[in-house]
């Protein structure tokens, strides 16, 4: 049985410097735009996909405020948010930025919540427990010669 998550977040590797947290697809789409990494075809469909975002959500006024937080949709609007989301997947993909579609079902403190997302708070830190230790193949072959 497969277990059913309440929100998703898609987000990418670089942390966006106002939260400390994975940028989510708007910023990353922006910042390719802002970059001129874009072409112009491109960068005038993320704006007509954030237009019609604009229009049907909310704007949480914790976002607005540009407080310490991050956006989640959520699933049970999953459909209807992905179908216009996936352009901007597509254009991520397209420009091999890379992303990750995150689902949870304890994604933090909710601070706001619509029909379609939900805004939680972000910790003031990252809660980094251990480092992992870095591997490449010369240290593991050499490793290995010292063994024999």
């Amino acid at each position: 049985m497969a277990m059913k998550f309440k929100y998703v977040r898609i987000q990418g590797t670089e942390l966006a410097e106002n939260t400390m947290y994975a940028k989510g697809i708007f910023s990353m789409c922006v910042q390719l735009v802002r970059n001129d990494v874009m072409e112009q075809e491109d960068a005038d469909l993320f704006h007509e996909i954030d237009s019609w975002i604009a229009e049907v959500l909310p704007f949480p006024p914790q976002c607005r405020r540009q407080e310490s937080v991050v956006c989640f949709f959520k699933t049970e609007k999953e459909k209807e948010m992905m179908r216009m989301v996936q352009p901007l997947m597509w254009l991520l993909e397209k420009y091999n930025h890379p992303f990750f579609v995150v689902y949870t079902n304890s994604p933090g403190e909710i601070v706001y919540e619509d029909e379609y997302q939900i805004v939680v708070k972000v910790p003031g830190f990252l809660q980094i427990e251990k480092l992992q230790e870095s591997w490449s193949p010369e240290e593991e072959e050499q490793e290995d010669k010292e063994d024999q």
